[in-house]
């Protein structure tokens, strides 16, 4: 790969990209998304991966003022102590 690296970070510049391919392999029920680079590495995503970063990047490009998004990992128990706190508060209401 030709593109800048700094501190584990990767760059990668659309000259560094050979091919995308995205389609439902078989025997899966969900989208990947296959990035193939020149230097033979490949990156493959997820659906709902994908599905998070476009929502993001749809949000930044069509909105006023958001400039910026972090979208962060949360695991399925932090979540739902979430849900059930809000749950909690909205019943003393």
């Amino acid at each position: 790969m030709r593109g800048m690296t700094m501190n584990k970070i990767h760059i990668i510049r659309n000259q560094d990209v050979d091919r995308v391919l995205i389609g439902v392999p078989k025997g899966h029920h969900h989208l990947r998304v296959c990035i193939r680079l020149k230097n033979e590495s490949s990156l493959v995503f997820q659906e709902a991966t994908i599905a998070n970063i476009l929502r993001a990047y749809t949000t930044i490009k069509t909105h006023p003022t958001i400039r910026a998004r972090e979208l962060k990992v949360e695991d399925f128990t932090t979540q739902l102590l979430k849900l059930l706190e809000k749950a909690k508060t909205l019943r003393r209401s």
